[in-house]
Parts: structure tokens; C-alpha cells; sequence
């Protein structure tokens, strides 16, 4: 833990200069010019953020410090006879930019079992909340409920220092990150499982403890580390990361500005569509008879339903031109575990007939599938069939990449976040109404 620390201060060194010059030399330049409809329509594709933890390119998809998916996948230690890498060394990794090498990952996996164990005081409050609340609440509750824990609160209140503040944010982040997979598996017992519960097992790395407090057996540790990885982060401007980002610009700690992270993803438009991707393809398989269809009846059916006017759930993306690379390494897992899986024959049969019918209608301009046109299906697969708790691993993945960020943003100081605003009046001027 203290060689990763001192790997970060060193890059956090060289990097504020950077930031300095650009905001004393070049402040006035413009990076972008905004529209009405950018304005009104939710700042789409404005550049307004700087991060350098992840890029979404159009081709390419979702990169990490520069590496595509596929790279990381390849590069990043794993553990013993597993497909899929540590997540403890991809928090190693955000932060520095560095792939880490097995000691230092092993190192790291050692200091988040020293930082896993629950407070009490949490699952009592979990074990307070109304019965049907739903999961995504009660993990946000969870993580707000530890916000006495913050080492920043503390520094802050006895003197901060903006040049090393990012350390007391940093303890915070990786704390949260090694309890919140805990927390994740203990609200998924108690909520469905009869609150029969199982004890930590430090013999295991994150991933392979998740799985193991989950009460489901190998291969799901690596599917837990495939799914907590691909959902690491995704620029800074969707809305999980982009309100963790705008909480802590507040000064707000690591916990306050991921419980708003949470309650931002659990909103329908962001964190819930690989829940409803699933659903539209059990009423598929439904509506089918409950048999696999051919190429051809697939076919007729895709296009009855874009006929319709209904859409194609788990296909197209604002940004991507390309498959989301997050769906191509979901499918290789599949085709490698489950590939007689009937949900997953119905994934696969769409991947084969969709993208040419979507050209061809040529109403999307991405026919592709994304990465939540079957993450549904393995977890169902492996026996998760709660809709509900979906987006609540989604939740510990994303918690990896909008920590990293928020971890920089305390390094390179930067302030709280105000843009201005405008009446429609306003607008309407400006855009020549009269």
C-alpha cells in the first residue's frame, strides 16, 4: 500500500505543473463551442471535463489510462488459474497509469482484506431500513452510514492543506472500494436469502470473496471480476461520475460523493437497462414458444418489432460506431461457460441478425450491441435472478473508476464546479426570437 502511495504522489508531482500551465497559459482557449440544443439538451458531447482515468473512443471503445479493454485484460495480473484479472490491481492501475506486477498486486489484495470488514453499526442500519426498500437504497444508505469513518472530514477539520489532501481522499477511496463488495453480498443475503449470511474468506482476493459471500461457486469469482472491471468507468460525464465528480468538488468526502453516485446510477435512463435488456429477452423466448428460433425467424421477429415502432433493447450507443468492447468480452465468457445456455443462444442469434437489419432500416447510427445486451443473461445464469440487484454490482464496478477521479481532482485541486445559467428569455434572445 505504501509503494502504491508513493507511486501516486510521484505521478501526482509531475502532473500538477501540467495542470498550472494550461490554467495560467492557456485558460482563454476555447475547447469547444455549446449550442442551444447542447444547452437544453442535457450538455451532450460538450467538452467540459478533463480526466485522464478513462476515454471513450468511437472505434475503439471504453479505454483505461489509454489501454483498450482487451489490453488491460491481457496485461493485468491474475489470480491462479483464472481467466480474469485482479481488481485490486485495477485500482493500481487508474490511479497511476501503471500496470502493476503480481507482488505489487498481491500486495494491494493483502491491505484490502486488512479494510474489509463491515462495521456493525452498518448492517444495523441496514437491518432498520423498511423490508422492500430497494437494494440500490440500501447501499447508498450503507455508504453515507460510514461517512463518520472519513479520514478527510477529519484532516479538513483540522487544517487542510489542498497540497496533500488528496492522501486523506485517497485512504477514504480505498476504503469504501474494499468494503463496499461486502456490503454489496451481505444486502443480497438479507434481502433474498433469509439473511443467512457467510463469513469473510481471506484466503481470497476481492472478486473471489464476492463470490464467495455471495453463496455461488467458481466460475462467478471471474465473472465478478469481469463485471466490476468493465464497469470501472466510463468517461466523466455520464451521471454517476460525472455527480461523484460534482460532490466532491464541493469538498465533499469520498463517502458523501459516492452515495450520490449510487443514487445517480440507480436512475432508469443510466444504471437499469441491463435489467430490462433481460426481461425483453425472456418475453422473447416467451413470445417464441420457448424454443430457440432460426436465423430467419429472428429475423421476422427484429423486424416486426422495429415495425412497430418499438426498438431493439441492448443495441446501439450515443458515442461508440463499433461493438462495445465490454460486450465482446462478456460474449467470449459466454461462448466459453454457457454457450448451450437457451438465453444465451437467444443473445447470440440477435448479435447475428441485428446489426444487418439495423444498417438497413438505417435509422441508428450504431447497430451494434452494447454492453448490456446480455450482462443480464450471465448473472441470471448463474442463479442472481433478482432483477433489482443488478445495478448494484454495476454500483461497486463504477465506484473503481469515479474514486480514482475524485482522488485526482483533491491532487490537481480542482474547485468546485459552476456553470452558469441562462433564462429561456435569455436563450430565446440569443437565438433570435423576438
Amino acid at each position: 500500500m505504501e509503494n502504491l502511495k508513493h507511486l501516486l504522489s510521484k505521478k501526482i508531482d509531475e502532473h500538477r505543473p501540467r495542470t498550472t500551465r494550461l490554467l495560467k497559459e492557456f485558460g482563454d482557449v476555447v475547447m469547444d463551442k455549446v449550442t442551444i440544443g447542447q444547452a437544453i439538451g442535457g450538455m451532450r458531447s460538450v467538452k467540459i471535463l478533463v480526466t485522464d482515468i478513462s476515454y471513450l473512443d468511437p472505434e475503439e471503445g471504453i479505454r483505461y489510462r489509454g489501454k483498450t479493454l482487451p489490453e488491460v485484460f491481457n496485461l493485468m495480473p491474475k489470480p491462479k488459474g483464472k481467466d480474469y484479472p485482479y481488481v485490486e490491481g485495477l485500482w493500481y492501475f487508474l490511479l497511476t497509469g501503471e500496470i502493476p506486477s503480481e507482488s505489487e498486486v498481491l500486495s494491494l489484495v493483502e491491505e484490502f482484506k486488512k479494510r474489509r470488514a463491515i462495521p456493525k453499526y452498518v448492517k444495523d442500519v441496514l437491518h432498520a431500513a423498511p423490508k422492500d426498500l430497494h437494494p440500490m437504497s440500501l447501499l447508498s444508505i450503507a455508504v453515507l452510514a460510514m461517512q463518520k469513518e472519513s479520514k478527510f472530514v477529519k484532516f479538513y477539520n483540522e487544517g487542510y492543506d489542498k497540497n496533500t489532501s488528496w492522501e486523506y481522499m485517497f485512504e477514504d477511496a480505498t476504503n469504501i472500494i474494499s468494503k463496499l463488495p461486502g456490503i454489496a453480498a451481505y444486502i443480497y443475503r438479507m434481502k433474498y436469502k433469509n439473511n443467512k449470511h457467510f463469513e469473510d474468506n481471506n484466503d481470497l482476493d476481492m472478486a473471489g470473496n464476492f463470490a464467495h459471500l455471495m453463496g455461488i461457486p467458481e466460475p462467478y469469482d471471474d465473472v465478478s471480476r469481469m463485471y466490476f472491471i468493465v464497469h470501472a468507468d466510463h468517461e466523466s460525464g455520464n451521471v454517476s461520475a460525472h455527480s461523484t465528480h460534482l460532490i466532491a468538488s464541493a469538498l465533499s468526502d469520498a463517502y458523501y460523493s459516492i452515495s450520490g453516485m449510487l443514487n445517480g446510477l440507480a436512475g432508469p435512463l443510466h444504471g437499469l437497462a441491463n435489467q430490462e435488456v433481460l426481461r425483453w429477452i425472456q418475453d422473447v423466448k416467451e413470445k417464441m414458444g420457448n424454443k430457440v428460433p432460426s436465423v430467419d425467424e429472428m429475423k421476422k421477429f427484429v423486424w416486426d418489432t422495429l415495425n412497430s415502432g418499438s426498438v431493439i433493447p441492448g443495441y446501439g450507443h450515443a458515442v461508440l460506431r463499433k461493438t462495445d468492447p465490454r460486450y465482446t468480452v462478456q460474449r467470449n465468457f459466454c461462448l466459453k461457460h454457457l454457450p448451450n445456455d437457451e438465453l444465451f443462444k437467444y443473445v447470440d442469434i440477435l448479435y447475428q441478425v441485428v446489426p444487418d437489419i439495423l444498417r438497413e432500416q438505417g435509422k441508428a447510427k450504431n447497430p451494434w450491441p452494447n454492453v448490456d445486451a446480455q450482462s443480464g443473461v450471465i448473472q441470471w445464469y448463474y442463479g442472481v435472478t433478482e432483477y433489482d440487484f443488478y445495478t448494484v454490482m454495476f454500483g461497486v464496478g463504477r465506484a473503481i473508476g469515479t474514486l480514482a477521479n475524485i482522488t485526482w481532482d483533491r491532487a490537481l485541486g480542482y474547485p468546485i464546479e459552476r456553470p452558469k445559467s441562462l433564462t429561456t428569455e435569455m436563450v430565446e434572445k440569443i437565438a433570435g426570437i423576438k
